[in-house]
């Protein structure tokens, strides 16, 4: 899910069994003035799929619950929960979110739910994570996730930012992955990260869009072109990438999936602010 629009809901200030519990804040990790992650502790009744999306927020001066749509950035198996944010001046949540610090409350629903999960994909050869921004988010828990490598032999995942320093977080974390006790061995050779901007001066520029359309995406990782056959795919970012990317797809020959119904490709329907 990406951080790059604004929606949700404020939900009733009275406590319920379905209302948002409070988590507390680990650590938190400025990359810019525009991102930040953060960490929060997990209810250990708390399940989600790797992937998902869940209601996280502040309580705002009337008492009320401030909630949005955030993708996790952690994977299920972590006893964490990781949030990967943008910074929004005048944003309701972020402008006061990009504050917490250690030891600070977040509220944490408890539905977690999302298209961007294995499930929603039929079998297939190669896995592409098409992100922009903090679009990579549900990518840094899939990545993370020892059932993506049983499932694919290739994973491939695309980040797009406008600076460079915005693709800090996405770099180091799948640098990190040939250490992670977990899915280290498995990762081998079958994870590529391909980063690229859009303003600041990079080895590699471009949007996603472009370079696909162009075929430099797959010229550069030495790939055949997307086939349905046996290419998957995953889009998360702002509106208009996923639906660019989106016609991308159908023009290719994928089919568009969900929980209900896998298929080729799925797309994320949620947005934060």
């Amino acid at each position: 899910m990406s951080a790059d629009a604004s929606a949700g809901q404020a939900a009733p200030a009275k406590a319920s069994p379905n209302g948002p519990t409070e988590e507390t804040v680990l650590s938190v990790e400025h990359y810019t003035d525009r991102l930040f992650r953060f960490r929060l502790t997990r209810p250990q009744s708390f399940r989600f799929r790797t992937g998902e999306f869940v209601m996280i927020g502040l309580h705002k001066e009337d008492g009320k619950p401030l909630l949005r749509a955030y993708s996790i950035a952690s994977p299920a198996w972590d006893e964490e929960l990781e949030f990967y944010s943008i910074k929004v001046p005048d944003g309701p949540l972020t402008s006061r979110l990009q504050k917490i610090q250690p030891g600070d409350k977040v509220l944490l629903g408890r539905k977690p739910t999302g298209t961007l999960v294995l499930d929603a994909l039929t079998p297939g050869k190669r896995l592409y994570m098409f992100s922009t921004g903090t679009g990579f988010a549900p990518f840094a828990s899939l990545v993370r996730d020892p059932d993506t490598y049983e499932r694919y032999e290739e994973v491939i995942v695309t980040h797009t930012c406008r600076d460079v320093n915005e693709l800090i977080y996405s770099r180091t974390l799948i640098d990190s992955l040939k250490d992670d006790p977990l899915v280290g061995e498995m990762v081998g050779d079958k994870l590529k990260l391909y980063t690229t901007t859009t303003r600041e001066h990079y080895g590699r520029m471009g949007r996603i869009t472009t370079l696909i359309e162009n075929g430099k995406l797959f010229e550069d990782l030495g790939v055949p072109p997307l086939d349905p056959a046996t290419d998957r795919a995953m889009i998360c970012g702002s509106m208009e990438m996923i639906q660019d990317v989106k016609a991308l797809m159908l023009k290719a020959g994928l089919t568009e999936g969900s929980n209900a119904a896998p298929a080729e490709f799925v797309i994320e329907k949620a947005f934060a602010g």
